[in-house]
């Protein structure tokens, strides 16, 4: 249940002014390899729930009054809703206030109140950290003053971050000063994996049973994501799969065989007109019938995929080792050397 899970919240502050499209390209790249890092997570042997938020700031085309600064989204368990508004960013020039944009998600997000809960921001951009009328420092102590680790994400040399004040932002909230090339190209590693965990995925897509006013717009997006994560390559289309194979990957509000297996709504009690239209002319132990045997289904899929995932995983560490060993130069890079350290402290443990 909800209410025992822990939670892990992270929230992506990024810079969406003119220089910035390849950071963009990498964090909606990067996304499913940074959840399904998060998926692996225990905390006294429970699955946390895990939300994600979304910020752009130092965009032209915002409000001047608000800073250039806007609420993508709130705190959300529903990464499709994550990945379509990533791909949604467009970038602008504009004057990026660091200090505020934290100032801002600090305040505005229904952060956990809950001992034990992993609290993250991580905010990227290339401009001074001190621009604007929020001051950094008293922006980065109210989110620690909060439980709310601050990690700063330069696109840039590590010198120009430090001298612009990223590396004593993240100092000051107990986080990471990272650097990062926003312009590097994603390295897609293939594997022999990835044609039978699309297959798998496809079969898993059919096991959803969108219902309610929601449902046919949610499963439609679900479809949209897939395609927009192969878009951008065998390895982003499996790392997403990977998730949408985990307990992290939420969709009971949409979907009624996640729902009923949450025991969020009894099938017999649904009315006809909320239903699919396979499932109208069915009565309502056949109903129960069909979404139990969909469950089922899923869950074997599920493993199948699991299964794929972690050999795909080892061989891509496998080829990475193979590399020459260099500095993180990519958003997703920069989010994964420092997240595990980070949740150890909050008693997170990881599955290998």
């Amino acid at each position: 249940p909800d209410d025992v899970r822990p939670r892990v919240q992270l929230a992506i502050l990024l810079d969406t002014s003119n220089s910035m499209d390849g950071l963009i390209a990498q964090a909606k790249t990067e996304l499913w390899t940074i959840v399904n890092k998060l998926a692996k997570a225990k905390r006294k042997g429970l699955r946390p729930r895990l939300e994600v938020a979304l910020y752009e700031y130092g965009n032209s085309g915002l409000s001047k009054g608000g800073g250039y600064i806007r609420q993508v989204l709130p705190l959300t368990t529903d990464l499709d809703d994550v990945s379509e508004k990533l791909f949604g960013l467009r970038t602008n020039g504009g004057d990026e206030y660091c200090g505020q944009v934290i100032d801002v998600a600090t305040h505005d997000l229904s952060w956990s109140k809950s001992r034990g809960s992993l609290k993250l921001i991580y905010i990227a951009g290339n401009e001074p950290f001190t621009q604007g009328g929020v001051d950094y420092r008293d922006a980065v102590k109210g989110a620690i003053s909060n439980g709310i680790i601050v990690n700063t994400i330069h696109c840039g040399t590590y010198a120009e971050g430090v001298s612009g004040k990223w590396k004593d932002a993240a100092r000051l909230a107990d986080g990471s000063y990272l650097h990062i090339d926003q312009d590097q190209a994603i390295a897609q590693i293939q594997a022999p994996q990835d044609d039978e965990i699309s297959r798998l995925n496809q079969q898993l897509n059919s096991t959803f049973v969108g219902y309610g006013r929601r449902g046919k717009a949610k499963k439609a997006r679900q479809m949209t994501q897939d395609s927009n994560a192969a878009s951008l390559g065998s390895a982003t289309a499996a790392q997403r799969a990977s998730f949408k194979a985990s307990s992290s990957y939420s969709t009971a509000d949409w979907d009624l065989v996640s729902a009923a297996a949450e025991g969020k709504v009894d099938i017999a009690e649904v009315e006809e007109e909320a239903l699919p239209q396979e499932m109208k002319e069915m009565s309502k132990d056949e109903r129960r019938s069909y979404v139990k045997g969909q469950d089922s289904k899923r869950k074997q899929l599920q493993e199948k995929i699991q299964d794929l995932s972690k050999e795909r995983d080892a061989y891509v560490a496998k080829k990475r080792r193979e590399e020459s060993s260099k500095a993180p130069t990519t958003f997703g890079e920069a989010v994964m050397k420092s997240i595990e350290t980070q949740a150890a402290k909050e008693d997170f443990e990881f599955d290998e």
